[in-house]
């Protein structure tokens, strides 16, 4: 595979006609929005059988105007994305790419970490390098971040028999191979016997079971805090604040007293099927801003340029006292929530809601006009 320069194609694009480009998923339709909003094109790159959603039912029509997608590329598969002659049409179009976790998802099936880097020959908005730190098994992961970054998060156990409290498991999904499988236990004994009914039900291989990571289960709501790092103004942004749905936990919070008994050996799922906006109090803002203005100088140290446009910071907030986040889980590309965008702190940054997508396809508009978009692509 050719090796990404940055400072060559950017040369030889038209930078007055520039692509902001996601995969077909995940938050596909936010980058679209943004685009549209900055007055920049757009493309979604869509697998067979998945492109409804965006050839038809969000594409842009004129008269009335509506819908947001410009313009889509249907493949095989979206680990097709890598390939050479993908790669020189969207190199063709001046596509700026922007990962999501799908991207991440669907290609890491196949490519390694360092193929998908050096075969990406789009420039990313973003860091390209830090995306593996979201994988717990890679050197200067998001665990040694936080740690480094002197943010709290749960403590982890290294082995079964050390369980004393009740912790999360947190394995890989035996028969979907993107997806994690949890579950929930408070001593060695319950551990044994609940991976053992998991395994028996197809829902966790022994395999799978040797690489679980074993946490402290912090006990309150739950907030994802969605940053955004520009570059360009040098400044850290709160873009917005939200929640997760789930499936099947949401659905067991809901069940009354009576009837606990009849799901007492459910399995726990906890796939993603939402989002809803959550916001703060105003008392816990700058201790999450703190938190951000850590990670962020942490990333820079660990692998520079470090942190560019959005990640997020997946949150438990514990009672305390005080009230503290526990950091669980840290995202480092654009979130799954296009909801932040009705909680209200983007438009006490800019006088109006700005949704994530519309602010990444700001901070190119500003790097392009400025002469810096090197600042923000990798």
């Amino acid at each position: 595979m050719t090796t990404f320069d940055p400072l060559a194609v950017l040369e030889s694009y038209d930078q007055k006609n520039l692509t902001l480009c996601s995969i077909g998923s995940h938050s596909a339709l936010e980058v679209a929005y943004g685009a549209r909003a900055a007055g920049l094109h757009n493309l979604i790159v869509t697998a067979r059988g998945r492109e409804k959603t965006y050839t038809k039912y969000f594409a842009h029509k004129i008269d009335p105007a509506r819908g947001c997608v410009d313009e889509t590329m249907e493949l095989d598969s979206f680990t097709d994305l890598l390939n050479d002659s993908v790669q020189q049409q969207l190199l063709a179009k001046n596509v700026i790419f922007l990962a999501n976790r799908s991207f991440e998802v669907y290609l890491h099936q196949k490519y390694s970490y360092d193929e998908i880097e050096r075969g990406m020959l789009v420039p990313m908005f973003g860091n390209r390098r830090l995306l593996r730190a979201e994988e717990r098994d890679e050197a200067n992961n998001q665990y040694s971040l936080l740690a480094k970054a002197k943010i709290r998060h749960p403590l982890q156990f290294k082995s079964p028999g050390d369980i004393d409290r009740l912790v999360m498991v947190k394995a890989p999904h035996a028969k979907v191979s993107f997806e994690r499988a949890f579950f929930l236990c408070a001593s060695p004994k319950e551990y044994r016997k609940t991976a053992k009914a998991l395994i028996k039900d197809g829902m966790l291989s022994k395999e799978g079971l040797e690489g679980a990571v074993i946490e402290e289960y912090a006990l309150g709501p739950s907030v994802n805090l969605n940053f955004f790092f520009s570059p360009i103004l040098g400044e850290l942004e709160l873009s917005g604040t939200d929640t997760r749905r789930q499936t099947n936990v949401d659905g067991l919070r809901n069940v009354p007293p009576s009837a606990l008994a009849s799901v007492a050996n459910i399995p726990m799922r906890m796939e993603e099927a939402g989002h809803i906006a959550a916001t703060l109090t105003e008392s816990m803002l700058e201790k999450a801003f703190e938190m951000g203005e850590r990670f962020v100088n942490v990333a820079r140290e660990a692998n520079a340029p470090g942190v560019i446009g959005p990640f997020a910071l997946q949150c438990i907030i514990v009672s305390g006292p005080p009230k503290e986040f526990v950091c669980y889980d840290v995202s480092l590309r654009i979130p799954g929530s296009p909801g932040t965008r009705y909680t209200p702190y983007s438009s006490y940054r800019w006088g109006r809601d700005v949704s994530v997508g519309e602010r990444i396809a700001m901070e190119v508009v500003f790097a392009r006009d400025a002469g810096r978009l090197t600042d923000v692509l990798t």
